[in-house]
């Protein structure tokens, strides 16, 4: 609190407005975003400006704002007469998040074998046992929308990992901007992806601790194309784009 009173102007009013506008963008965004990561915003689902007000006791202001932010990000649209809505993905745009996804993440995977360290080895596989773990426990209980989120938080978190201990900021930041683990993390969601192979994400550390470069590419390749082809089902049987619209919300 120190820190940010120092930063601050002494007795500008215009000032704390602006903070306090700052801040309120923020939690909307946040809240908005994590009720779309969570799942209690489906995609699909019609984002009415007053309802998302109302509900996190805000302006239209803050919410207006942070529908923009999301739509830059690509996890809102805006369509002429249907209004903002949590974006639903076609084919192409699924399967070019899984080609960039596959292109920044196999060259951190490379990166990572090459510049771990024992210590780090040690950290990366208790992360990938427990990761394994918690994912066992959402195929059992895949309705706990809070308990799956906080797994898919964890998750994308383990994969940034990875990245940091590529030691290769330029290609966090890359991973960071392109949104591609949120995007994989929104379409599992949608396509009610909850189970994962035995031993997932075990057996990508082993490979990414293995020291060997072309064992740690293989492996997280093979790991980023291991969902596409049922979230793709999910897609083609169904025409149009209702099947993503999981539960309506009325504007």
């Amino acid at each position: 609190m120190r820190k940010r009173a120092e930063l601050k102007k002494p007795g500008s009013a215009s000032n704390r407005l602006n903070v306090r506008r700052k801040s309120l963008y923020d939690q909307a965004y946040e809240q908005v975003r994590n009720e779309i990561l969570s799942g209690k915003l489906a995609i699909g689902d019609i984002l009415s400006r007053r309802r998302l007000a109302a509900r996190f006791k805000m302006s239209f202001l803050p919410i207006t704002e942070a529908l923009k932010r999301l739509e830059v990000e690509g996890l809102v649209e805006s369509l002429p007469r249907i209004g903002t809505r949590v974006r639903i993905p076609n084919e192409q745009s699924i399967r070019d998040n899984n080609v960039i996804r596959e292109a920044l993440e196999s060259q951190a995977a490379r990166l990572c074998a090459q510049n771990i360290t024992d210590a780090e080895k040690e950290e990366l596989t208790r992360s990938a046992h427990h990761l394994d773990e918690l994912q066992k426990i959402c195929a059992v209980e895949p309705q706990d929308s809070r308990f799956l989120f906080s797994v898919n938080t964890y998750h994308l978190q383990f994969h940034l990992r990875i990245t940091e201990l590529a030691q290769s900021p330029g290609l966090y930041h890359a991973i960071e901007r392109e949104h591609v683990l949120i995007f994989s993390w929104l379409h599992d969601l949608a396509a009610h992806r909850f189970v994962q192979p035995e031993g997932f994400h075990t057996r990508l550390a082993e490979a990414l601790c293995s020291g060997d470069p072309e064992v740690a590419d293989s492996a997280m390749r093979a790991h980023v194309r291991n969902g596409l082809p049922q979230v793709l089902e999910r897609l083609s049987k169904h025409n149009g784009e209702d099947i993503w619209r999981l539960r309506g919300v009325k504007s």
